[in-house]
């Protein structure tokens, strides 16, 4: 065996030349979770009875696309897509939107949202979703190629 087929194995896959993508495959899986729980959710409620609650399962729509447009530009770009952290940003602007008018205006919301009180119904992850992603895009962006060269 020759000296770079051991090094080929022992260094992992890097799409951008940042660190192993182990915690991006985790996020892609969450996302994609939630791209299929939402859509679900949404599909059910808007096809059951939109007419009881339009700004709810509208609202929920827009979530489970938003969860799906996500998943799908991590999927593409990676850890670094500025396309994936604009979506994020929307995301969060999204939960804390909607999350407060649910707790402002009740009657708005007869029925449960993905995104209603701040993702209460699932687990309040759809609130600390965006922002560990945001947060993980950050410290990507930190350890680009520059910081990646180590000391000189």
């Amino acid at each position: 065996m020759t000296e770079q087929g051991t090094t080929a194995r022992r260094t992992p896959h890097r799409r951008d030349g940042g660190g192993s993508r182990g915690f991006e495959i985790v996020l892609i899986a969450v996302y994609g979770i939630f791209a299929l729980s939402a859509t679900a959710r949404s599909l059910v409620q808007v096809l059951r009875d939109f007419s009881f609650a339009p700004v709810a399962y509208g609202l929920s729509l827009v979530a489970a696309l938003t969860y799906i447009a996500v998943t799908v530009a991590l999927v593409r770009g990676g850890r670094r897509s500025p396309l994936a952290r604009v979506l994020c940003l929307l995301e969060l602007a999204g939960v804390l939107i909607v999350g407060t008018l649910t707790v402002l205006d009740p009657q708005l919301f007869p029925d449960a949202t993905v995104w209603g009180h701040y993702g209460r119904d699932y687990g309040y992850v759809p609130l600390l979703l965006p922002v560990i992603a945001l947060a993980y895009m950050v410290l990507a962006r930190r350890s680009g190629p520059v910081a990646a060269a180590g000391p000189r």
